[in-house]
């Protein structure tokens, strides 16, 4: 059940992400009079489950209906042979609309075809005399055309290419507003983790102890708890400044720290806010009421050893499972010692103290209009920090990271939580749009470096250019996938092996 739930987390995100991505493109396409073939919601290779396109008016649907084939074919000689240019490709021309019969869509060209596919891997826009990586040969026959995306200014084409990641990222920043108008923003102050914290194993074989108190890093104080991580392992920050004990010490992380963390997969740079074991309620018939453990007792000692964090009491005590041990517990200032029966689970049976008594949270409420900017900026910060982070993608380390589909899944809540999948999906959503515009040939990226070299020289990359450069484009995105899904699988088959 859990992995359905996350799995259907993810379909919906990345569907509302395709589809607004796509949405960017075909508005603008719409703005500046270019016709838009298709408009689809998933892949549709040989068949749709639903089309829909709007003629003389009416629309009409058409259910589980086989693709239609474009309406171009090889232009014949007067002899009827197939004519060829002088590298011998084919030479094609549009079929003449009064050709096709009333009832074929392909004779209302002027309007969109909307579509749902059944591979649920994306969407696409068809947008009308535009050379893709298909170097689909009709859209070379009508480039020209007044309708056709070719035919458009420079910077006209520009903003549709750019239309996917400008609503991607606006998407974002909606999407944050109104997480933060519906939730508000919830942190804990740095300064309110006054046990400290318990850190990685490779954050402690660097110099970290299990309680210290982060201060400063890079001289910069540390007021947020998300800062942390932010800052040492995205930003690659070396110079930390903690309090342990009554003493400030300084610790100078090597150059390769993110490195060596990604090398282990750990999870999580600080593992738990230290906090103590204070009680709030005992269970009846248990372990805890045998010896009249009372509310707002503080265990302290397991067997003699002082441990003063409740995760390592935890783990001691389920270590002790079904033995009688001794447990030291504070009670109005005075300190006691018992013997205990722990259950063959691990447990005394009793209820605990919430953090937030602990630890202050600092929750910042929003209104409306006020949500907007908030989530502006937020938008911006997000966006930064993948940009730093993207940095690990060019190490060793890094690239063994690089996750897939099923990576993008496992970050989604096996319980369906709103609050998360919205800001899961308005993270998805910076990265889309900052995946996209990287310059590789294939992505929104590449095509406006194609559309700024045309403005720069005001002369056009020839087709053969753009035939090689989106092979390459779409042979490097193909391997991107290879590697991201590939770790995800290796990942998967070494919890077996």
């Amino acid at each position: 059940m859990e992995i359905i739930v996350k799995a259907a987390g993810l379909l919906l995100s990345l569907s509302i992400l395709v589809v607004i991505h796509e949405l960017g493109h075909f508005l603008f396409a719409r703005l500046f009079k270019v016709r838009v073939d298709k408009f689809y919601m998933f892949f549709n290779p040989n068949f749709s489950l639903v089309r829909a396109k709007k003629i003389k008016g009416k629309w009409q649907f058409r259910f589980f209906a086989r693709n239609i084939p474009d309406a171009f074919r090889p232009k014949l000689d007067s002899d009827g042979d197939p004519l060829h240019d002088n590298k011998g490709k084919g030479i094609f021309e549009n079929i003449p609309l009064e050709e096709f019969d009333d009832a074929d869509w392909r004779k209302y060209p002027e309007t969109t075809e909307f579509g749902l596919g059944w591979v649920p891997l994306g969407g696409y826009c068809k947008i009308g005399g535009m050379l893709d990586e298909s170097m689909d040969e009709g859209a070379k026959t009508v480039r020209y055309e007044k309708w056709a995306l070719e035919s458009r200014p420079v910077w006209q084409r520009m903003f549709v290419m750019a239309g996917g990641v400008i609503f991607n990222f606006i998407l974002a920043i909606i999407v944050f507003a109104m997480v933060l108008f519906n939730w508000g923003e919830q942190t804990i102050p740095a300064q309110n983790a006054y046990m400290g914290f318990n850190y990685c194993q490779i954050a402690l074989d660097n110099g970290f102890e299990n309680g210290d108190r982060i201060l400063t890093i890079n001289g910069d104080t540390i007021t947020d708890i998300s800062e942390i991580t932010s800052k040492i392992i995205i930003e690659g920050k070396q110079n930390v400044v903690v309090l342990r004990g009554n003493d400030s010490i300084t610790l100078l992380l090597g150059k390769d720290f993110s490195e060596q963390w990604l090398n282990v997969r750990a999870k999580m740079f600080i593992t738990a806010i230290r906090m103590p074991f204070v009680v709030d309620s005992v269970m009846p018939n248990s372990p805890a009421e045998a010896i009249h453990l009372q509310k707002s007792d503080s265990i302290v000692a397991v067997n003699g050893k002082y441990l003063a964090d409740l995760s390592l009491i935890r783990q001691e005590l389920a270590l002790c499972g079904g033995k009688k041990i001794d447990i030291t517990y504070f009670r109005q200032n005075k300190i006691f010692t018992d013997s205990i029966n722990i259950s063959d689970a691990g447990t005394i049976g009793v209820g605990l103290v919430n953090a937030n008594k602990y630890f202050k949270t600092k929750t910042l409420e929003y209104g409306f209009f006020s949500a907007f900017p908030a989530g502006l900026k937020l938008g911006v910060e997000t966006l930064m920090s993948y940009i730093k982070q993207f940095r690990l993608v060019f190490t060793k380390a890094g690239a063994k990271n690089v996750g897939g589909f099923i990576s993008m899944g496992s970050i989604f809540p096996s319980t369906w939580d709103w609050y998360k999948f919205w800001n899961m999906t308005a993270l998805l959503s910076v990265i889309l749009a900052f995946m996209n515009i990287l310059p590789i040939p294939v992505l929104d990226g590449g095509y406006l470096l194609f559309l700024l070299y045309e403005l720069i020289t005001r002369r056009k990359p020839s087709d053969r250019f753009m035939e090689i450069s989106l092979k390459i484009g779409m042979g490097l995105v193909l391997a991107l996938l290879v590697l991201a899904n590939g770790n995800d699988i290796v990942n998967w088959l070494s919890k077996f092996f």
